[in-house]
């Protein structure tokens, strides 16, 4: 009986985790980003427009282009005219991009 309960007390801890989801369709990347806002830290978020803007706030604004290539999320910040490319995971209300390094930034949808 001892066992029994035991396991029923652990049993909503396997229920309530999740795993991250990679979004590997531009749809789906699209949906998750467009017209949304992430929160990196408690003053660095980025907002993502429907028309492909960007704007990343920290210390100071960086206005940039993003759009879903290839089944990743990719931006360009001027001056550089290079885009770089990331694959998206969701989990949530979390995002997160690992770049091709496999080094990872998440954020937070903002509510």
């Amino acid at each position: 009986m001892k066992a029994l309960w035991i396991v029923l007390a652990l049993l909503p801890q396997f229920v309530a985790a999740e795993d991250w989801t990679p979004l590997r369709e531009d749809a789906e990347i699209e949906q998750a980003l467009a017209n949304r806002t992430l929160v990196y830290g408690f003053y660095t978020f980025q907002r993502f427009g429907k028309l492909g803007d960007t704007q990343y706030v920290t210390e100071r604004l960086s206005e940039g282009r993003w759009a879903a290539r290839a089944g990743q999320y990719c931006s360009v910040w001027p001056p550089s005219d290079l885009w770089a490319c990331y694959d998206v995971e969701i989990m949530g209300v979390r995002v997160r991009f690992i770049s091709s390094d496999r080094s990872i930034s998440t954020g937070t949808y903002k509510q």
